[in-house]
């Protein structure tokens, strides 16, 4: 760059405005994921996609860890799905993208942790813990509660899963959290 402005993913660093930083988590949203955090923003009643990706991210990783390797791989497979597999109709997919690479998010982005959790059984979490994380690392907007944003994320996950893959996260789910899960 001609200026030698230092660039960022955003743009020039001098570009970024406060609103920009208050949101900005340092990696983009993938288009592919867009669908699928807009109805997680939507139904939280969140401002903006990243605040979507957040809580989406904590509320995974908290039921992954509760969850047996083999539970999250039965869910990893069924969150990723072939574009065209079993639709013949691939307008719909280019018209308006499906959340089927929501995979991605389900994902631990953390290699270290990803690692360890296959080493250590599932953890038994408490809804109030589960309640907690939620609040304390996904940074919800003061008008957002815990329970709401993990609904939200419940109910875009649940429309992308099978009715026995539903049945499986659900036996993992302490009480508040598996009511949260039943009504989503």
């Amino acid at each position: 760059m001609a200026d030698n402005k230092e660039l960022n993913a955003v743009g020039p660093i001098d570009e970024i405005t406060p609103s920009s930083r208050q949101h900005y988590s340092g990696t983009p949203i993938a288009t592919k994921d867009t669908p699928f955090l807009e109805k997680v923003q939507l139904k939280a009643g969140l401002s903006d996609l990243y605040d979507a990706r957040d809580v989406t991210e904590v509320v995974f990783r908290t039921m992954r860890d509760m969850m047996t390797d083999e539970a999250v791989e039965n869910v990893a497979e069924e969150l990723h799905k072939p574009l065209d597999e079993g639709n013949p109709d691939r307008t719909l997919y280019t018209a308006t993208p499906l959340a089927t690479e929501v995979e991605d998010l389900w994902e631990d982005t953390n290699p270290i942790v990803q690692f360890l959790s296959k080493l250590r059984p599932p953890l038994k979490i408490k809804s109030s813990t589960f309640l907690f994380r939620v609040r304390q690392e996904s940074g919800l907007q003061t008008n957002v509660s815990p329970e709401q944003a993990i609904e939200a994320v419940f109910s875009a996950t649940k429309d992308e899963l099978s009715t026995e893959r539903i049945q499986e996260i659900a036996n993992f789910l302490p009480d508040e959290i598996c009511a949260i899960w039943e009504k989503a």
